[in-house]
């Protein structure tokens, strides 16, 4: 065999070699900027080994189901608030293993430019799962709208709200449904993702916004069988590396902010 050969033998049998030992997952996000940053993610997680396949799912409910049955590996697309009470609720045995990025709640209107102008009595929309529709309510406790019961935590409901300067009537609405509701009310509180995806800027169109330095850094999530293996440290460093961080920075804009 010519020297050629052996050359393009050697090439070919590491090429396989190079092949066997890639790992591939499958990890869980929403659409819009999680999907985004995870495609970024992608050909720094491969330079390592990691092959990761996004799947994309439309409400918040799915992925952590989907995580616990064995059908992803991870999944980031929510805070750490949202997962404890996952967990706590539906005892799955899932957990976060690295910080990702903070994406500030925003309230939005079709119909007044200002929370001032908000008249009293108005509509406001608000996404229906506790942590969520919580934030917004602690938002507007820190914006002097509404007072609650002490203790309250992180979720807070409706019928701890012990005052209502404004009259405001709420309402619950599917978390991925809140921006379609913006012809409907005065007021909706729309996560970043879902705002993003209806081309609000959370930035420049909110009218109301949550202080950026809050608890509610998102996460990576994945089985707490599966948190000391290699493959997941190898995640969490591409996630979390400049060149992320550089992106994220430079995509959003201030929207969307890195959390670690």
């Amino acid at each position: 065999m010519s020297l050629r050969h052996l050359a393009l033998s050697a090439f070919t049998v590491l090429a396989l070699a190079g092949t066997a030992h890639a790992e591939t997952i499958k990890v869980g996000v929403t659409p819009g900027p999680h999907a985004q940053v995870m495609e970024a993610v992608k050909p720094i997680a491969a330079k390592k080994g990691l092959d990761i396949q996004i799947v994309e799912f439309s409400d918040y409910v799915v992925p952590n189901a989907a995580l616990e049955a064995g059908d992803l590996q991870a999944n980031s697309f929510q805070h750490q608030p949202y997962l404890d009470n996952q967990v706590a609720d539906r005892k799955f045995k899932i957990e976060s293993v690295g910080s990702t990025v903070n994406f500030p709640m925003g309230v939005y209107s079709k119909k007044y430019k200002s929370w001032d102008a908000i008249p009293a009595g108005a509509s406001l929309s608000i996404p229906n799962d506790p942590t969520n529709g919580g934030r917004v309510l602690l938002l507007l406790r820190d914006k002097g709208v509404l007072k609650l019961k002490d203790g309250v935590g992180f979720k807070p409901s409706i019928a701890d709200i012990t005052e209502n300067t404004k009259k405001l009537k709420i309402v619950e609405i599917d978390a991925a449904q809140t921006p379609r509701t913006l012809d409907d009310v005065d007021a909706a509180a729309v996560n970043t993702n879902y705002a993003t995806q209806a081309g609000l800027d959370p930035v420049k169109d909110a009218i109301l916004r949550e202080d950026p330095k809050g608890p509610y850094a998102n996460v990576i999530a994945v089985r707490s069988a599966d948190k000391d293996k290699p493959w997941v440290k190898i995640l969490v460093e591409s996630y979390q590396s400049p060149e992320i961080r550089e992106f994220i920075l430079t995509k959003f804009k201030g929207a969307v902010l890195p959390a670690w």
